[in-house]
């Protein structure tokens, strides 16, 4: 193939990155509720709880459930906002754009916060299914490191990201897998999860190029082994791809 070796799509300006985040901002307020602080009501599982509304915006709090880190978790210390890209070659991985930020509070002593200054890490598979920077049976991308990095959550609990919507590989869920780590001069924590697409709205995206030369998936939501129906993303059409907010809260000791 002629010209392989040239960068596949291209990094977004700031100004393009900002009009793009900029389409979430209805989402965001949508999933916010008011107040410096909110009490919560009783939680019907363990793993969920709902805010009441006082004044002014924060993220909901809901607590999430933890599940596990899989075989491709590889520590890059990348701090970026737009993760496609391969630093070393500057090659951007193609895919149908994603916007997503996640809304991050602490949950102690029955109120829900907003948790500023924690690092927000993710990580995903490309459009064929293949992950940067490991050993596979079915591939090596030692050195790479498309796909991966981290956000620092702000005054308002939030870090975004700009991405590609994930391909899949063979016995998952299309899925995109994130950590938190929460360091304090009192103590460190790190949550680790994954986030989980509509099938349906997969479908629709694997038709398009580049997901459609691999083919049709082999595992939905309801077979996969780690999917958890509070981890699946809400997932909205955008200009230029699609955006998501996930609202997650931290129990902190």
């Amino acid at each position: 193939m002629e010209n392989d070796d040239l960068p596949v799509g291209r990094i977004l300006s700031r100004r393009e990155a900002l009009k793009l985040l900029g389409i979430t901002s209805a989402a965001l307020l949508a999933g916010c509720v008011p107040g410096a602080s909110s009490t919560l009501q009783p939680a019907s599982t363990p793993t969920q709880a709902t805010s009441a509304p006082t004044s002014g915006d924060l993220p909901a709090c809901v607590v999430r459930p933890e599940v596990t880190e899989g075989p491709y978790y590889v520590d890059e210390d990348l701090n970026r906002a737009d993760i496609r890209s391969d630093p070393s070659t500057g090659e951007v991985k193609e895919g149908a754009l994603l916007s997503l930020t996640f809304n991050v509070s602490q949950v102690s002593n029955g109120s829900c916060t907003s948790l500023e200054g924690a690092k927000v890490e993710i990580w995903h598979c490309d459009a064929a299914g293949v992950y940067s920077d490991v050993s596979d049976p079915g591939f090596n991308t030692v050195g790479q490191k498309f796909l991966r990095g981290y956000q620092v959550t702000d005054a308002n609990g939030q870090a975004t990201f700009v991405t590609i919507y994930p391909g899949w590989y063979s016995s998952r869920a299309v899925h995109i897998h994130f950590k938190i780590h929460n360091d304090t001069s009192d103590q460190s924590s790190v949550f680790t999860s994954q986030l989980f697409f509509d099938d349906s709205l997969s479908d629709q995206v694997f038709t398009q190029a580049p997901y459609a030369s691999k083919g049709k998936r082999d595992t939905l939501n309801s077979v996969d082994r780690i999917y958890n129906e509070q981890l699946l993303l809400d997932v909205s059409q955008a200009d230029e791809g699609y955006a998501a907010t996930f609202n997650i809260g931290l129990q902190m000791a």
